[in-house]
């Protein structure tokens, strides 16, 4: 079994080229990938450490004060870090409940490579570690009145456990009776402008001067209630969402034919002719891309709404069975402070409270599994499984197995 790679600053070479100097007091890693050494100082106060992000890029002897993306980790009061894959630094947090304890910092990922070259300067992102997995994101598109939103209706209502909306973000005005947070997220131009520039939006678009958009947090929150988000989207949102990170099924809706499309819009009487006939041109052009585009995993064709339901739910397996993670450690189980010790083997994780000794008791440890890691900055990364091991001769057998 190997040490994992994680180094307190004290244990790297006296001072750096430039005057990069660096202070001691336990609340400070430093975490090799590369040719560069990625340092999070908490400037200690009182032991609580706000994780401020520093890089020392060893081929120029320059340090790097970078852009830090992502939710920055609640202070705590100590951390382990781990080098992962040259790509990412797991960090574990002392003192903190369960579900806040895994933090990823990541350094040379996709998101990271593609915000670097967007800003242009060097950049690191916070993605938080969650348990367990949720089944894919449903993307859903399709011309004006060929029944998808009665289809998304008539699958929340038989399943209204499963499955959520993300609630959308816009910069114009709340109108009449619409809350922030449940209707839309109403914010500021500018603050939205800087999210999209960030990576933080999956799709958006600009209407009447106004700005509408799907972030990465609205889909994860989502995901965070244990549900499947549904995306009731265009196709040129469709294709940006399919140019993100997200990981989806893309669905398009089709109608019979653009005669029963016309017949069905004429039913609706909600539009005058004007806009019926521009409704019509739109979704001719929707169409075309739809299925030319290659943005869509599968095509469903409602002329006949109940069959086409059913399909629906053929297609997305709902056999009353949700794909997660079994959570064999309550959520109150808090880590213990600093006094732990970390080691790897593979893509597991062995954690040890060293600070159990000093009491008279056996040596709690319990195992962070990362084997089925998914998603990432800018939301979260899923897929983490976590278990004990109860005593020392059981940790000994286990830890055996796994080497």
């Amino acid at each position: 079994m190997g040490e994992a790679a994680a180094f307190l600053v004290h244990d790297l070479k006296e001072g750096f080229p430039n005057g990069f100097g660096l202070k001691s007091k336990g609340c400070e890693t430093a975490t090799v990938i590369g040719n560069k050494t990625y340092v999070v100082d908490g400037g200690c106060d009182d032991s609580i450490l706000s994780f401020r992000v520093q890089v020392f890029d060893h081929s120029t002897g320059t340090r790097i004060d970078p852009v830090v993306l992502g939710t920055i980790p609640n202070p705590c009061k100590g951390h382990s870090a781990i080098a992962l894959n040259e790509d990412r630094i797991l960090f574990i947090k002392g003192g903190s409940p369960l579900h806040d304890s895994f933090w990823f910092l990541e350094v040379n990922t996709p998101y990271v490579q593609e915000r670097t070259r967007s800003l242009g300067c060097e950049v690191v992102a916070w993605s938080k570690g969650v348990r367990g997995t949720v089944e894919k994101p449903i993307v859903v598109s399709g011309p004006s009145g060929v029944g998808k939103g009665t289809l998304i209706s008539m699958l929340m209502k038989e399943f209204p456990s499963l499955f959520g909306f993300s609630v959308s973000h816009t910069t114009r005005a709340p109108r009449n009776m619409e809350k922030d947070g449940l209707h839309y997220h109403f914010t500021e131009r500018n603050a939205m402008e800087k999210d999209i520039k960030e990576g933080k939006f999956l799709e958006f678009a600009s209407v009447h001067g106004n700005l509408y958009g799907t972030s990465v947090e609205a889909v994860e929150v989502v995901a965070d209630a244990g549900k499947r988000c549904i995306l009731d989207i265009d196709v040129q949102g469709a294709r940006s969402v399919k140019a993100s990170s997200l990981d989806a099924i893309f669905i398009f809706i089709c109608p019979p034919s653009m005669a029963e499309l016309e017949k069905r819009l004429r039913a609706r009487g909600t539009e005058t002719e004007e806009q019926i006939l521009k409704r019509l041109q739109n979704a001719k052009a929707e169409i075309v891309q739809g299925e030319s585009s290659g943005i869509f995993d599968h095509f469903l064709y409602n002329d006949n709404l109940e069959e086409c339901y059913k399909n629906l739910k053929k297609l997305l397996g709902l056999d009353g069975s949700v794909n997660t993670c079994t959570k064999s450690i309550p959520e109150d189980f808090d880590l213990p402070p600093i006094v732990h010790s970390v080691s790897r083997i593979d893509n597991k994780i062995i954690i040890t409270n060293r600070a159990s000794n000093l009491k008279n008791e056996s040596r709690k440890t319990i195992v962070l599994d990362l084997t089925s890691l998914k998603g990432g900055a800018p939301g979260r990364t899923r897929g983490l499984d976590v278990y004990p091991i109860d005593s020392v001769s059981n940790g000994s057998n286990m830890i055996n197995q796994l080497s």
